[in-house]
């Protein structure tokens, strides 16, 4: 790592620096940081004191939304939810969809997020 420390006394202190700006976190990043912060110390605490967190955070997000999507393409394909059923039956639709996107989001949260 590269890190340095000022000596304040008998102790030394590491010299953290903040980045002005930092990259969109969303929902699945917050999850991420919870998940780490809770379950996975060593690594959160080397990602915050080498100043990737962020940058790791909105990777993870980044890479869940973008599976996310693929997922529910292919999954609404292969059920035959097209656009013809939303012009026929609405709640239907939305039903499906709703359904289609909480397995899609239960799928990426195990890959992606809790590993």
């Amino acid at each position: 790592m590269d890190l340095t420390y000022t000596r304040n006394g008998d102790y030394l202190f590491p010299d953290l620096r903040f980045e002005a700006e930092n990259p969109p976190i969303g929902k699945y990043g917050l999850l991420r940081k919870r998940y780490l912060k809770e379950h996975r110390r060593g690594w959160y605490s080397s990602l915050l004191l080498t100043g990737k967190l962020d940058e790791h955070l909105a990777k993870i997000d980044h890479s869940c939304n973008e599976r996310i999507e693929l997922i529910m393409n292919q999954l609404a394909r292969r059920e035959g939810v097209t656009e013809a059923l939303k012009a026929a039956d609405q709640m239907e639709w939305v039903h499906r969809m709703n359904n289609i996107r909480a397995r899609a989001e239960e799928i990426v949260l195990s890959e992606l997020v809790y590993c």
